[in-house]
C-alpha cells in the first residue's frame, strides 16, 4: 500500500499478481502450448493428436493473457482478459458453425 494514495476504512486493496504468481502464470501457458505441440507431433495415436489440436487452440488464446502477466497487475484485470479472449472465442466458434450450416444448405440439391 502507498503513502500517497490511503484507502478509505473498510476498503480493501485490489489484489495483485505477486512476482512469483506472474512466473507461474508465464510459465504454465508456455508450458501448455509446448505440451500441445509435442501432442500434434507425436506419431503413435489419433486420439492425442486430437487432443494436441485442441490444445493449441486453447494454447493459442491463452497466450494472449502473456502481457497481462506482470507483477502488480490487478487479478481482476487478468480475469477481464481471459473473459474477452473466451468471448471471442465463442462468437468465432458460432461464425464458423454457422458458415458451415449454410453452406450445407447452399451445395444441397433443390
Amino acid at each position: 500500500m502507498s503513502a500517497a494514495a490511503p484507502l478509505r476504512p473498510g476498503v480493501t486493496a485490489p489484489r495483485v499478481l505477486s512476482a512469483r504468481q506472474a512466473r507461474l502464470l508465464e510459465r504454465s501457458i508456455i508450458g501448455l502450448c509446448l505440451v500441445a505441440l509435442a501432442l500434434i507431433f507425436q506419431p503413435f495415436s489419433l486420439t492425442l493428436f486430437g487432443v494436441g489440436a485442441g490444445l493449441v487452440i486453447v494454447g493459442g488464446l491463452a497466450f494472449n493473457l502473456m502481457p497481462v502477466c506482470r507483477p502488480g497487475v490487478p487479478v481482476r484485470s487478468l480475469v477481464r482478459v481471459g473473459l474477452v479472449v473466451l468471448g471471442l472465442l465463442v462468437v468465432l466458434a458460432g461464425l464458423a458453425i454457422a458458415s458451415a450450416y449454410l453452406y450445407a444448405v447452399y451445395v444441397r440439391p433443390h
